[in-house]
C-alpha cells in the first residue's frame, strides 16, 4: 500500500516510478480523490460544528422562552445532523475509493533494480558452481529410468487432473528429505523459528499480504470464503498484522514447511511435462520482519541463506536481480536463484528472495515503537523461498543422473535417508 501522503509531497517522482515498471502516471487520478474526500471531511467537520453550537443555542432559547427561536434552532441541529451524517458516508465512499485505488498499484521499485521490461533485461550478479559434463545426454526428471516408476502423472491426473503428480518410492523419500533438511538447516544454522501454519486463510490475510484484490484469478478459494495459501509468506507475514511491536523484538525470522496452491492463471502450455509447474506444490518459506533500517541487509542474509543451500547439494546456480518489468506486485528488489536443470540445458527458478519495505506492512498496520520514543513506524517485510522442495527435487535428480538410470543423491541428505546413498536404477534407495 501506497502512503497518499508522499505522493501529494512529490507526485512526479510517483509516477516516475511507475514508469519503471511500465505502469501509466496514477498521481493526478489519486489526488483528485485525495482531494474530494478531504473536502468532504472538512465539510462534515464544519456542520459538525454548526450542529454544535446550534445545540447550545437551542437551550439558551428556550430558558429565554423565545419559542420561534427554540424551534429554528431544533431545525437546524436536524438539518445539521442529517448534513453530517450524509458528508461522512461520501467521505468514507471516497476514502473506500482511494484504498483500493492504491491497493491495486505495485510497489514502487529501489532505485538500484536495473530497467527493462521482462525476463531478459534481469541481470545477472552471481553464478556458483559449474554444470556437470555428461559422458550421454542427460534425461528431464521424469525420464530417469529410477525415477520415472515414482513420479505417477496418470494416477494424479485421475484423481485430481493436469499439474498434479503423486510421489511414490524412493522419490518420496527424497522429497520429505530434502524438507526436513532445509528446516533443520534454517533454526539450527541460519536462526529461523519453525513454524507450523495454515494453509487456509481468510480475504484479510491475503488482502494484507498484496495478493488481494488484483490477484485472485493467481489462487483457489473454498466453498465457504477461505483462500488456499499460494505460499506461507501470507501466514507467516500477517502474523504480525496490527501488532505494535517493541523495536527490541525485531527482527523476526520465521520459517515454514507447507503446501502451497496456485491456479497458475495465465501459464497455459507452459511446463507442462514432469513437475516443475504443478497446482500443488511444497515450499519451505523465510520470512523477515525487521527495522526498516535493516532491511537492506537482511535482504542479503536471507539470499545467502537459499544460495547455501545449494551449495551444500552441489547443484549449480545463478542468481538474478530482477528488473523492473519482471518484479512481482509486492516487491521493490528481488533476487531470483537459478538452479542448473542439466535435462533442460537450462537455469530455472528455484527461489525468489524479495524485500517489500513497508509495502505490506501499511497493508496490515504492522508497526513497532522506536526504543528511543516517538511515533510507532511501519516495519519492513521481506520473503524468500528456502527453498521450493520440488523444483529442488528435480534439480538434485537432474543432476546425481547417471547413465544407467540411477541417481547419486547429495551427501548432506544421507543421514535423512538411513544412509542411503542412491537411487538405482530399479527405483529403490540403496
Amino acid at each position: 500500500m501506497h502512503d497518499i501522503r508522499a505522493i501529494r509531497d512529490n507526485p512526479a517522482a510517483f509516477d516516475a516510478a511507475l514508469a519503471r515498471r511500465g505502469d501509466a502516471p496514477m498521481s493526478s487520478e489519486l489526488l483528485a480523490v485525495d482531494e474530494a474526500r478531504r473536502a468532504l471531511i472538512h465539510a462534515a467537520e464544519t456542520a459538525q460544528a454548526d450542529q454544535n453550537k446550534a445545540s447550545k443555542e437551542v437551550g439558551a432559547a428556550k430558558g429565554r422562552g423565545d419559542e420561534a427561536e427554540f424551534e429554528r434552532l431544533r431545525a437546524l441541529v436536524a438539518a445539521k445532523k442529517a448534513e453530517v451524517a450524509e458528508l461522512q458516508e461520501r467521505a468514507k465512499a471516497e476514502d473506500a475509493r482511494l484504498t483500493d485505488m492504491l491497493a491495486r498499484i505495485a510497489n514502487l521499485p529501489a532505485d538500484d533494480v536495473p530497467d527493462g521490461t521482462d525476463e531478459a533485461d534481469n541481470a545477472e550478479v552471481n553464478r556458483w558452481g559449474s554444470p556437470r559434463n555428461f559422458a550421454f545426454t542427460p534425461k528431464e526428471h521424469y525420464e530417469i529410468a529410477g525415477v520415472a516408476p515414482n513420479m505417477d502423472f496418470e494416477t494424479a491426473a485421475k484423481t485430481s487432473g493436469a499439474r498434479f503428480v503423486m510421489l511414490k518410492g524412493a522419490v518420496a523419500r527424497v522429497h520429505r528429505a530434502l524438507a526436513q533438511w532445509m528446516l533443520d538447516t534454517h533454526t539450527s544454522e541460519n536462526g529461523l523459528t519453525e513454524v507450523q501454519s495454515p494453509v487456509l486463510v481468510r480475504d484479510a490475510a491475503m488482502y494484507g499480504t498484496d495478493k488481494l484484490p488484483k490477484f485472485g484469478e493467481d489462487s483457489y478459494q473454498t466453498t465457504n470464503g477461505w483462500w488456499l495459501i499460494p505460499t506461507s509468506e501470507v501466514t507467516l507475514t500477517y502474523s504480525v498484522a496490527g501488532d505494535v511491536l517493541d523495536e527490541a523484538q525485531l527482527p523476526i525470522r520465521l520459517t515454514s514447511h507447507t503446501l502451497c496452491f496456485r491456479s497458475e492463471a495465465g501459464s497455459a502450455g507452459r511446463d507442462t511435462a514432469g513437475m516443475l509447474r504443478q497446482h500443488q506444490f511444497e515450499k519451505v518459506e523465510m520470512v523477515s520482519i525487521t527495522h526498516p533500517d535493516a532491511s537492506e541487509q537482511e535482504q542479503k542474509r536471507m539470499l545467502r541463506c537459499a544460495e547455501a543451500l545449494l551449495e551444500a547439494l552441489g547443484v549449480p546456480y545463478r542468481t538474478v536481480v530482477l528488473c523492473t518489468g519482471d518484479m512481482g506486485f509486492g516487491a521493490r528488489r528481488t533476487y531470483d536463484i537459478e538452479a542448473w536443470l542439466p535435462g533442460q540445458d537450462a537455469y530455472r527458478e528455484i527461489s525468489s528472495v524479495s524485500t517489500t519495505g513497508d509495502f505490506q506492512a501499511r497493508r496490515m498496520n504492522a508497526r513497532f515503537k522506536p526504543a528511543g520514543g516517538g511515533k510507532p513506524e511501519f516495519v519492513h517485510t521481506l520473503n524468500g523461498s528456502g527453498l521450493a522442495v520440488g523444483r529442488c527435487l528435480i534439480a538434485v535428480l537432474e543432476n546425481g543422473q547417471q547413465e544407467d538410470g540411477s541417481v547419486d543423491l547429495p551427501e548432506v541428505l544421507h543421514p535423512y535417508l538411513g544412509g542411503k546413498t542412491r537411487i538405482g536404477a530399479d527405483g529403490v534407495l540403496a
